[in-house]
């Protein structure tokens, strides 16, 4: 079986691996680079994206992260895409929001631990704890040779479990891993993270200590987050408010289990160009779903200091317009680094001029490093392969068996 890595080598996103074995190939991810333009990004020099080539098989998404999935929007020919249920109803929640969004022609299912054949192939799905809801680790199995794919996986989040279940009954056998290295010399704290459980008692404290509305910054696909912070307004008797987008996907899910409309204390708030958007694509069904618990601008400034609102800077004016603001806080619940682009700089202005401070709780998406040599000690390949990192020459101080390769580099198993 041959490899190749066409992107993700040395660098964080754009992850794609193609795997060959007896004329016949498959597809691991086909992500946008992180910091690329989907519109500037060429696909990965790979026979079958843009004129058909039956050798392709199928492309496997580990889990619905643009830097893994991102590129299939420019996908010219119908091949087949292996993923996860829960990952294809976020996307397609996401993308009546944002119709850049790839679809999907072809899907196959991706499910814990059931095998699937295309051509020489079986594929091994395993879900994993990610901030991604429903994402897959695989092990790839052709002629006699493994590979197990880790995709992006922690052990801290409220799937942790996963985790664990992987490390007590890992793969036998594997011959290469490759495993992601996120949080290599990128995070300034690579060595623990916080868990969610532990984020929802900073997240009750932060809560029980404002007096206006609290605004928590986070990502309207990040389930686990979604679900402490919940879990923090109900343990402080607070409500929650989202936005109509966060709402959609909670509902597309549908998992019982999740918050979401109709569940006790939370309401969905409908931005202006949220309404904008509602309109001019005539998506009048999704208002509609929230009607009960949706809450109206003259609303807000009644509900400020029983409430906590999921928020994204595009809403700032809608927040001024409702006269709301005062004695806010916001709690950033995303990557630190996010806040350094020049891009958000009115934003920070924005906090400063309407005395809003900013507080910070959130913790990684990705494994610690413990958690990194954990999984490469239970997995105990031949041979570990550095992939989804901008660090791989840390690898060989910090694990065995280490062989680096090159994007672009086609090598045998």
């Amino acid at each position: 079986m041959q490899v190749c890595i066409h992107r993700g080598a040395k660098e964080i996103g754009g992850s794609c691996v193609e795997m060959e074995e007896k004329g016949q190939r498959l597809l691991l991810d086909l992500g946008l680079p992180l910091d690329a333009e989907q519109s500037e990004t060429p696909l990965p020099d790979v026979s079958g994206l843009e004129k058909s080539d039956e050798s392709l098989l199928g492309i496997a998404i580990s889990h619905a992260h643009l830097d893994h999935y991102g590129l299939l929007a420019k996908l010219r020919q119908k091949v087949p895409v292996l993923i996860g249920d829960g990952a294809v109803r976020i996307i397609n929640a996401a993308r009546q929001f944002f119709p850049d969004i790839p679809g999907f022609h072809d899907t196959i299912e991706l499910k814990d631990r059931k095998p699937i054949s295309r051509g020489p192939f079986t594929i091994i799905p395993y879900l994993v704890d990610h901030s991604a809801y429903d994402a897959y680790a695989f092990l790839v199995e052709a002629n006699g040779k493994k590979v197990f794919y880790s995709g992006d996986f922690r052990g801290h989040g409220r799937k942790a479990e996963l985790f664990k279940k992987l490390i007590k009954k890992p793969p036998k056998d594997v011959d290469v891993l490759l495993m992601e290295g996120s949080t290599l010399g990128r995070t300034g704290a690579e060595n623990e993270y916080p868990s969610e459980d532990e984020l929802e008692v900073q997240f009750i404290e932060h809560f029980n200590s404002t007096n206006g509305l609290t605004l928590v910054w986070t990502s309207g696909q990040n389930i686990d987050r979604i679900v402490t912070i919940y879990r923090a307004c109900r343990k402080s008797g607070k409500k929650l408010i989202v936005d109509l987008y966060t709402a959609s996907i909670l509902i597309a899910i549908n998992n019982p289990h999740l918050p979401q409309p109709g569940f006790r204390n939370f309401y969905v708030y409908v931005p202006q160009f949220q309404r904008i958007l509602i309109k001019k694509r005539e998506l009048f069904d999704i208002p509609l779903s929230v009607a009960s618990c949706r809450v109206y601008p003259e609303k807000l400034a009644d509900m400020v200091n029983s409430s906590v609102m999921l928020f994204r800077p595009s809403m700032t004016e809608d927040l001024e317009k409702a006269e709301c603001l005062e004695g806010s806080k916001l709690i950033y619940s995303l990557w630190p680094g996010y806040l350094k682009d020049k891009r958000y700089q009115w934003f920070m202005d924005w906090l400063k001029n309407h005395l809003i401070p900013i507080l910070h709780c959130h913790t990684s998406g990705h494994a610690s490093l413990p958690d990194l040599q954990t999984m490469a000690r239970a997995i105990s390949a031949k041979r570990l392969v550095p992939i989804h990192t901008f660090m791989p020459e840390r690898y060989k101080e910090l694990f065995d068996n280490v062989e680096m390769h090159a994007d672009g580099e086609y090598w045998e198993v």
